[in-house]
């Protein structure tokens, strides 16, 4: 279940499914990867084929990434049984 964003935007997506404060073009696979975090019990319910799932180091320690496109992933901490800190960024 996703808790909190981080990203308004991506919050605004989730909440009416208009994508207009989005910075990114492929709308759809943000929208599949949404359901799929929403719909998670734990992080490792992210590790999907195509969803290049995998967890940060680093400075970033302590939160998750899912590749979008290109440089562009969704960024997520776990708290609980909900996904929170929600972010889309180009963190390369």
């Amino acid at each position: 279940m996703i808790g909190s964003f981080r990203h308004k935007g991506l919050g605004a997506f989730f909440a009416t499914g208009k994508a207009g404060r989005l910075s990114v073009q492929n709308v759809g696979r943000v929208s599949r990867i949404l359901r799929a975090l929403d719909a998670a019990e734990s992080p490792a319910d992210l590790d999907l084929p195509g969803f290049r799932f995998h967890a940060l180091k680093g400075e970033l320690s302590g939160r998750y990434a899912v590749s979008v496109s290109g440089n562009w992933r969704i960024t997520f901490a776990w708290s609980g049984q909900k996904a929170v800190e929600v972010d889309l960024e180009d963190y390369h």
